[in-house]
């Protein structure tokens, strides 16, 4: 059975694009122990959201899209709390922030003692999820936009998932593309990365 933290996973492997990885590299960059790294790959294959085979693993982009967008916000539902300071997510981060007009209503945030914004307080995926974001604005992003699908009103999960599946290279936007705009790389080469498996990323044990 899937957990929160797999979702956080999958979502940190598509930001990293075509970049190989180390379990302990990975679970650095995730605020997460090596071991539960392991964990997760070994739950989103068997889940079928990851394809792994002999050590190298993509995540299969038509499931997680259906996932993240049909799936997360009836499993894993948030709903705004009260005002805390925090790391701004959903409708508050970008790339959602500038394309929706202000409402005037408060930021939604991930509570962090750190974090520079007031606003009503959203329970992340996972409790290392403001750790996460802040060591990867890629990965921020992607976050972001899932929180924008649990959480929020119709208008902004519309845009959300319009976003998303750019991102993931389901709606004819490849995901390295995306990605390596986001990092200032410029536009890759190849398109659909993900959902062709053409390019595969290997797991290092």
């Amino acid at each position: 059975m899937l957990k929160p933290q797999d979702v956080l996973l999958l979502l940190k492997i598509v930001a990293r694009g075509p970049e190989p990885w180390s379990y302990s590299q990975l679970a650095w960059e995730l605020g997460m122990s090596a071991s539960e790294v392991h964990a997760g790959v070994r739950r989103t294959a068997e889940s079928g959201l990851l394809h792994v085979d002999q050590g190298w693993g993509v995540p299969d982009a038509r499931g997680l899209d259906e996932f993240l967008v049909h799936g997360v916000r009836y499993v894993w539902a948030a709903r705004p709390g009260g005002l805390v300071m925090g790391i701004p997510t959903g409708a508050a981060a970008e790339p959602l922030a500038s394309a929706l007009p202000s409402t005037g209503d408060p930021p939604t945030v991930w509570p962090d003692p750190d974090g520079g914004l007031r606003g009503l307080s959203l329970e992340p995926l996972y409790k290392s999820v403001p750790v996460a974001a802040r060591r990867d604005p890629v990965l921020h992003e992607l976050l972001a936009l899932v929180d924008g699908i649990r959480s929020g009103p119709d208008r902004v999960r519309d845009l959300a998932v319009r976003q998303l599946r750019k991102r993931l290279g389901t709606s004819g936007a490849g995901v390295l593309s995306q990605v390596r705009t986001l990092r200032g790389g410029g536009a890759a080469s190849t398109s659909n990365t993900y959902q062709n498996g053409k390019e595969k990323r290997r797991l290092h044990r």
